[in-house]
């Protein structure tokens, strides 16, 4: 035999070895009949957005965008992330779409908190005062583009992550 029908015979038995491999292991994790389609679509799902990875997008830098509305968007983002303030300065708009069109998906970012509480402690009779806590909140949404910016639609606001960035630290300090 050539060393190119070898080599793709080899392949070929590879694959064969992965997927039963995965399939067994699927059926040991969970201890259920795996779907074998419902497996090998995950797969070449995986590969094919890794390729697009790999590919790149058309536009590979997201643009910055003014934001028209930046306190009703601040007011949307507290109320739907249930913090006690949004910061207005830390407040921005991003895409990876072109701006000439009239409606655009758009990533929001911000910095929030959540104000200080104090808190009696029923042991010895002190007062807790704990620090703010900090968060990063992003956020997608759809807006008009006008007036060298962007008009955020405060009902399409979706906040995607919360992450906390600082916290008290548990024993008081």
């Amino acid at each position: 035999m050539s060393r190119i029908v070898k080599f793709i015979l080899l392949l070929v038995l590879f694959g064969v070895f992965f997927e039963a491999g995965l399939i067994s292991s699927y059926t040991i994790v969970t201890g259920q009949p795996p779907d074998v389609n419902k497996l090998i679509n995950s797969q070449l799902e995986e590969i094919s957005s890794f390729l697009h990875m790999l590919q790149g997008s058309g536009k590979e830098t997201q643009e910055t965008i003014k934001i028209n509305n930046p306190d009703s968007v601040a007011n949307a983002i507290q109320n739907k992330s249930n913090m006690d303030g949004v910061n207005l300065q830390t407040l921005s708009a991003h895409t990876n779409e072109s701006t000439d069109k009239d409606v655009i998906n758009i990533t929001i970012t911000a910095m929030a908190y959540k104000t200080t509480t104090t808190a009696s402690n029923v042991t010895n009779g002190s007062i807790v005062i704990k620090p703010n806590e900090t968060y990063s909140i992003t956020a997608t949404a759809i807006g008009k583009t006008e007036n060298g910016g962007i008009t955020v639609d405060i009902n399409s606001i979706i906040i995607t992550t919360i992450r906390k960035l600082y916290t008290s630290s548990g024993n008081g300090t």
